[in-house]
């Protein structure tokens, strides 16, 4: 003896039409609001000249690493790479992509962290809903970017969004919670606003926590682009996808090269942008 099916399909069905009748008009005006931001980032990138790019990246991960001109130089010979392997225009879009959803992630997950940090009944709530995101396979965000948002470079970044937002949250939170008792009275004791607390006290000290969150939140977002593809997203994780599908080892082979250079150039340039006396 079976037991009657509980209509979940059904249900959900249901509230994906409802949400589609009533909220169609704000769907478009965000896939709208969004292909505008990525086109726009991706036309910025390809109208700079392949060498101008390199040379301003690499003497950007040169500042930032405090004069690491070995670093500087594997920058630009990553990048030459990929511009000789005739990937660059696909780069671009690639890089367009991480941009536009690192921003967003980290509009939405930053300003959340610090309401968590300051209150544990946000937390607790917040809590289990980044526990569910974290651990929901990376494939599954990519049903209800399609459903609502079609196929293309929107979804994709809706999807990545999401994904890419609870380390940034969890650090930002964690990193003003860990701010020590002590900094917290005296800032008290000099008559401080809970303003002039949070800015001058409590996001310097959480600093390198937060921009480890920045980090991941970084990382994530190019993991995903590759995920992103299947449902049209474009770029290099395209050019996996297609290797992949048609068994050509050399363009996947290449492709993935081409993110792990550019992964790799993120995560220098993130680690190094906290002050030198932040890190001690």
């Amino acid at each position: 003896m079976q037991l009657p099916k509980l209509p979940v399909g059904e249900a959900v069905e249901t509230l994906v039409d409802w949400i589609e009748n009533y909220f169609g008009w704000l769907l478009d005006s965000v896939s709208e609001g969004l292909q505008f931001l990525i086109g726009g980032f991706q036309d910025l990138l390809i109208l700079i000249p392949p060498p101008v790019l390199i040379l301003l990246v690499s003497v950007l991960v040169w500042f930032v690493t405090r004069r690491d001109i070995k670093l500087a130089t594997l920058t630009a010979f990553g990048l030459l790479l990929v511009w000789d392997l005739r990937l660059w225009d696909l780069a671009m879009l690639t890089l367009a992509l991480v941009l536009v959803s690192t921003i967003l992630a980290l509009a939405i997950s930053i300003p959340l962290g610090i309401a968590a940090a300051g209150s544990d009944t946000l937390n607790a709530a917040l809590r289990p809903a980044l526990d569910f995101m974290q651990t929901m396979p990376s494939f599954v965000y990519l049903i209800p970017a399609v459903i609502f948002f079609g196929l293309g470079s929107v979804p994709g970044t809706i999807a990545t969004v999401v994904f890419a937002m609870p380390p940034a949250l969890r650090l930002t939170n964690l990193g003003i919670r860990q701010v020590p008792v002590e900094l917290i009275e005296v800032a008290d004791a000099f008559g401080s606003t809970p303003q002039q607390k949070l800015l001058k006290v409590q996001l310097p000290v959480a600093l390198p926590t937060i921009m480890a969150g920045v980090n991941q939140c970084i990382m994530l977002a190019l993991s995903m682009t590759v995920i992103a593809s299947m449902i049209g997203a474009g770029g290099l994780g395209y050019q996996v996808l297609v290797g992949i599908q048609r068994v050509n080892i050399g363009m996947g082979f290449e492709a993935g090269l081409a993110i792990v250079i550019i992964a790799i150039i993120l995560d220098r340039i993130t680690q190094n942008l906290v002050p030198q006396h932040e890190n001690r």
